[in-house]
């Protein structure tokens, strides 16, 4: 059966002559509406007519929801740009299409890479594998990472999510601590706050919270022009190592960061830094597609988002009775909703009293025979530090360098990125 293929190629003047060469019997293909805008292209993909479709990066009002979209319809994307012309590349390939090809290319070699596209053979888009047009980006400078990085082999860098159940288990406490500790190890690091129920990291650090942030990333990555420097600029520099992309000045303005916008963040940083630290928010629940029949704006698209593409994810648990009844349930949660994710759990504010006996044996415990999920840490109690770092908007290591919180962290950072501690110094009778 020939493949169903719908086009959305604007001022070319080539489009009658693809479009000719494509219904041939011999390609197994066939062109069953040509389409002149998005809108058009969206409500065709809707129908389940189509199996693909080949656009032009010149297509009006083409953005990342769009491609987003076409995929959660399940029809598969291939992109057509002028010949040489690798800036149309470039935003197709940061839009989400992952086969690009030049308007040039023979006929039977678009065909098949759209039958390709369908069979999804070519494996993830993010990687690049499958492109049939280098990616421009792959040229770009990466900003702020040592020559030699012994830590990044393939040159990008890893993201770890810090999430966890509802309350204030000290998400945003451990994110920022995290950060700030594998900046002062040496390792270049980006703090995400990708909170979508009321980030703080701003506030934590004495940022302004009206900088542009995530949200103009998450607009440059949806109109396809968000790059490596463009990233760096958006982000405040805190420290010689350390850069911070602030979150939503109100959580009333979720509907600015969707999902596929915040992956392509997160791909630009995986280029920008070694680490990348994100604060998410506590909700994993998809309750949209309950909702509506057809596709609807996701909230918590972007906690799921960031936790299936995270190296490593962190759950933050309190130490107390209730907050291990919510993580305990959360992680239940977590794993009907997103099975592939594997989070560790780090407990924090670990402190004798709520917890009767060794706090660390009866949570740790407890933890393993409820959830099976392993304990990576444990953070102590420090009340003191974190209200001087939080009076002061400063870290930790800049307010109590020797507070027993600020070394768990330390640790933690090192054990995650592997950075040798330095060594201690000798204390003075």
């Amino acid at each position: 059966m020939a493949l169903q293929v719908v086009t959305a190629v604007t001022g070319a003047a080539w489009e009658s002559e693809l479009v000719g060469a494509l219904d041939r019997a011999d390609h197994g293909v066939t062109v069953v509406r040509r389409c002149v805008d998005v809108g058009d292209l969206l409500a065709v993909a809707t129908t389940g007519t189509a199996q693909a479709v080949l656009l032009s990066a010149e297509l009006r009002r083409l953005d990342g929801d769009a491609v987003a979209r076409l995929t959660a319809a399940g029809v598969a994307v291939v992109g057509l740009v002028e010949p040489g012309d690798d800036q149309a590349a470039q935003r197709l390939h940061q839009l989400g299409v992952g086969r690009v090809l030049p308007a040039d290319a023979e006929a039977a070699r678009i065909a098949a890479a759209l039958r390709e596209a369908v069979g999804g053979s070519s494996g993830d888009a993010r990687s690049g594998a499958g492109h049939d047009v280098g990616d421009p980006r792959a040229a770009l400078p990466v900003l702020g990472l040592p020559e030699d990085p012994a830590d990044r082999p393939d040159g990008r860098g890893r993201v770890v999510a810090v999430w966890g159940p509802t309350g204030a288990p000290g998400r945003t406490t451990v994110a920022v601590g995290l950060a700030d500790e594998a900046a002062r190890l040496g390792v270049p690091t980006l703090l995400v706050d990708a909170d979508v129920y009321g980030g703080v990291v701003a506030q934590v650090l004495g940022l302004l919270d009206e900088s542009p942030g995530i949200a103009a990333a998450a607009r440059q990555a949806t109109a396809g022009t968000l790059d490596v420097p463009r990233l760096a600029r958006l982000a405040w520099a805190v420290g010689p190592r350390l850069r911070v992309l602030t979150g939503l000045a109100r959580a009333d303005r979720w509907p600015e960061l969707r999902p596929q916008a915040v992956a392509t963040v997160l791909d630009q940083a995986r280029r920008l830094t070694a680490l990348t630290v994100v604060d998410c928010g506590f909700c994993v629940e998809e309750d949209e597609e309950l909702s509506f029949d057809t596709s609807a704006p996701r909230r918590n698209g972007v906690t799921t988002t960031v936790l299936e593409q995270a190296d490593t994810v962190l759950c933050v648990s309190g130490a107390d009775p209730v907050a291990l009844q919510r993580t305990i349930r959360a992680l239940g949660q977590l794993r009907d909703g997103l099975p592939d994710v594997d989070p560790g759990v780090l407990v924090n504010q670990v402190r004798r009293g709520p917890v009767p006996g060794d706090p660390r044996a009866e949570i740790g415990g407890a933890l393993a025979r409820f959830t099976g999920t392993r304990v990576v840490g444990f953070l102590p109690a420090d009340r003191r530090a974190t209200d001087a770092a939080l009076a002061a908007g400063r870290t930790l290591a800049e307010v109590a360098e020797r507070s027993p919180l600020r070394v768990a962290l330390r640790a933690l950072a090192a054990e995650l990125t592997g950075a040798p501690l330095p060594a201690r110094r000798r204390r003075r009778p």
